[in-house]
């Protein structure tokens, strides 16, 4: 059967645009892309890009006291003025935008812009009207926030609406735990936003290392997040003093706004998958195997529709694995295994590896961990205190996990990963010459276990 594409791509965001282009441009394929919103996807859009520029603009709220403390006198930087910064952050989205939808014309993509299902194993149906077959399909659509349904969250928001609010609201309440609220908590408190949190479990990060997550709940209470665990929302009402929301513990309040961040689910929805045999999972995440492949041959899927690990550089190796696999003839599993990954709070927590608690489960282990006030905040006499964790396998030494609580963590946690993915073991840490005065000196400095589990 002869087909209109070798590869058609439903998706723009990073998986399927890497797919896309290398199978244009490496294995020479005719390949045809359709995105029904903007290109780049959640982390570029709607993400990690606008949401790190957000990061860093929330840091300087605290310039004017570092600076006094360090003999700058006359420091100032005034108030946050949020139009400005947001006219320069969608100038900024569309010149990334751009540069992804060029770098797929240049490699060959046929791009439409129009929202793509799902009519067999081997065609699509674009909202245009139009219907192209392929001999491969990949489905590459992301995820979209979840907000569960109840009285009133129709007048919530999502991450999805953060960047394009008009003005800043003067309070807001932040329902949720995981990275994504935690991460817009403190984001918002550093621009100036009177911010509560509301985290149903015992702990916000669930998933994560316990004693680290537990810093960092205890760090941004410090800097002014009013965070209440075992609490969640019972109902909302729109008044005139804003929204008033009730509350399982009787923390009953009025905000501006309330913003969901439970959760993201795969964006499966309205593609047509019934049509195909494509098997979803309880979440309605697509099924694939280790090359991404689902029950239909035909048709793959990689990034966060699978619901594996749910980040762009994983969605980006899959997506170059299922060309080497289906394209090159060279059968490759994206690696998933040791990926490490940074929450962006403030401070912020790195992670690769084992959690504490894992790891006890898996075998004994040796626990290395220290907690101190770093030179830079100390000496700007902020109580901000750094963590640094080691899991260390007794039997083998190997270093099964680090994690790091502190200001730019996620740039130390890149580097730590090296090691952790070559299998380092302790001694190898230890033989390492510290780089001083450096918080990451620690990790090659601590010589007694603080436990052993």
């Amino acid at each position: 059967m002869k087909f209109d594409y070798d590869l058609f791509v439903i998706g723009g965001g990073s998986g399927g645009v890497r797919a896309g282009r290398l199978a244009a441009s490496e294995a020479g394929a005719k390949v045809a892309l359709a995105e029904e919103y903007r290109m780049g996807g959640t982390c570029v859009i709607r993400g990690c890009v606008p949401k790190k520029l957000m990061v860093f603009a929330s840091a300087y709220s605290g310039a004017n006291a570092d600076a006094r403390a360090y003999g700058w006198s006359d420091a100032s930087i005034g108030t946050f003025d949020w139009p400005h910064f947001k006219a320069k952050l969608d100038a900024e989205l569309d010149r990334l935008e751009n540069i992804y939808r060029t770098n797929l014309a240049k490699s060959g993509v046929e791009i439409f812009n129009a929202r793509a299902e799902m009519v067999d194993a081997h065609t699509v149906r674009l909202s245009s009207g139009e219907s192209f077959t392929a001999k491969h399909i990949l489905i590459a659509v992301g995820g979209r926030p979840f907000t569960p349904d109840f009285e009133g969250s129709d007048l919530t928001i999502t991450s999805n609406d953060i960047f394009n609010l008009e003005k800043l609201p003067r309070s807001i309440l932040i329902v949720g735990g995981g990275f994504i609220a935690c991460e817009f908590a403190c984001i918002l408190n550093g621009l100036g936003v009177e911010v509560t949190q509301f985290y149903r479990g015992a702990q916000i990060l669930r998933g994560f290392d316990d004693e680290a997550r537990g810093h960092v709940a205890d760090l941004v209470r410090e800097r002014g997040v009013d965070l209440h665990v075992g609490t969640d929302v019972m109902k909302i009402e729109k008044d005139d003093q804003g929204l008033f929301v009730k509350c399982t513990t009787g923390h009953d309040h009025h905000f501006d706004a309330v913003m969901y961040a439970t959760g993201r689910v795969p964006n499966t929805d309205n593609l047509g998958l019934e049509n195909t045999g494509v098997e979803l999972g309880r979440r309605g995440e697509i099924i694939v195997d280790d090359y991404s492949q689902t029950a239909v041959p035909s048709i793959y899927a990689v990034g966060d529709v699978t619901d594996r690990i749910n980040l762009t550089p994983v969605a980006i190796r899959e997506g170059a694995a299922f060309v080497d696999t289906v394209f090159h003839g060279k059968p490759t599993k994206a690696d998933h295994e040791l990926v490490a990954s940074a929450v962006f709070t403030q401070p912020e927590l790195g992670t690769v590896g084992m959690t504490e608690e894992e790891a006890r489960e898996q075998e004994p282990i040796e626990v290395y961990s220290a907690t101190f006030r770093a030179m830079q905040t100390g000496f700007a006499e902020r109580e901000d205190r750094v963590m640094m964790k080691l899991i260390v396998s007794q039997a083998t030494r190997v270093v099964l996990g680090c994690h790091i609580v502190a200001d730019n963590a996620g740039e130390m946690i890149q580097l730590a990963a090296i090691a952790v993915k070559m299998g380092a073991t302790k001694e190898d840490f230890d033989r390492t010459v510290a780089v001083h005065p450096t918080m990451t000196e620690e990790l090659v400095t601590m010589k007694v276990p603080t436990r052993t589990a």
